[in-house]
């Protein structure tokens, strides 16, 4: 590995192919659930990537039967109440998405199972998305009692429409690997065997491709992204509201009991 992706231990990092860098969720006994620290890698790391002069392409994935769950409990509980844990998520969760757009190399999601949280910002974020049919892509924020953030408000609408986004988002319905395709939340489906290869084929592809046609490609169609930054952040600053509520506190303790969530059904909203 690169001396330039040392610092990023809590993930994993290898070269499949010429030109072409992968990076892997590697923490399959947690389905790749993601810690504070690995929160601040995998957004920092795109900055990198972005520089990298010996890549063309990334491909991302995850170990194991999962993507990755999201955000751990241990990042969470640490959240509840904690107004500079609030804020240090909140900068890191616009960065994160701002860092993934503005990366100038096209990004392949091999999206291998479950996919949730701050995992599946980068798996629906990547400017091509292949899911696996065993696929499991759920944005689970109100469930835990905070709006939609990360990605919800930015591109659930964009790839998909408003009715399913407002349907998939408020209910927190999972979305299989075959609907998502059929509602245009990815690129494509695939067989779960074949997965993995089509990514690497379709990174090698871009990698061998007119770079400078590629990358300002993907800067012009993300111009669709930036625009609506100002609807992104207002949405993310009220997902972190949230973390002062009685209700996230319901949603966390319902999830550790493996239970219907019981909230509150008044709110003076």
């Amino acid at each position: 590995m690169s001396e330039r992706y040392a610092k990023y231990d809590k993930l994993k990092f290898d070269y499949p192919a010429d030109r072409v860098l992968r990076i892997t969720f590697d923490r399959p006994e947690t389905f790749n659930s993601v810690d504070a620290e690995t929160h601040t890698q995998m957004t920092d790391m795109w900055i990198d990537i972005d520089r990298d002069p010996d890549i063309n392409s990334v491909i991302v994935t995850g170990a194991g039967k999962a993507f990755s769950a999201g955000g751990d409990f241990s990042l969470i509980e640490n959240m509840i109440g904690n107004s500079h844990e609030i804020m240090k998520t909140w900068k890191e969760a616009k960065d994160l998405v701002y860092n993934i757009i503005n990366c100038n190399k096209p990004i392949i999601s091999a999206i291998n199972g479950p996919a949730a949280g701050a995992g599946l910002v980068v798996a629906i974020l990547a400017d091509i998305s292949i899911a696996g049919k065993r696929a499991k892509i759920v944005d689970g924020h109100p469930r835990l009692g905070v709006a939609a953030g990360d990605v919800a408000a930015i591109i659930w609408p964009l790839l998909t429409s408003m009715a399913k986004a407002k349907y998939y988002l408020m209910t927190c319905k999972p979305v299989s690997g075959e609907e998502a395709e059929r509602i245009g939340l990815v690129s494509m489906c695939v067989e779960d065997d074949e997965l993995q290869q089509i990514a690497l084929d379709t990174a090698v592809e871009l990698a061998n491709g007119s770079q400078s046609a590629i990358r300002w490609t993907k800067y012009s169609l993300n111009n669709w992204l930036r625009q609506a930054g100002p609807i992104f952040d207002a949405s993310t600053a009220l997902e972190m509201l949230g973390f002062m509520s009685e209700d996230v506190k319901e949603g966390v303790l319902s999830h550790r009991e493996k239970r219907a969530p019981n909230f509150r059904k008044d709110c003076p909203l």
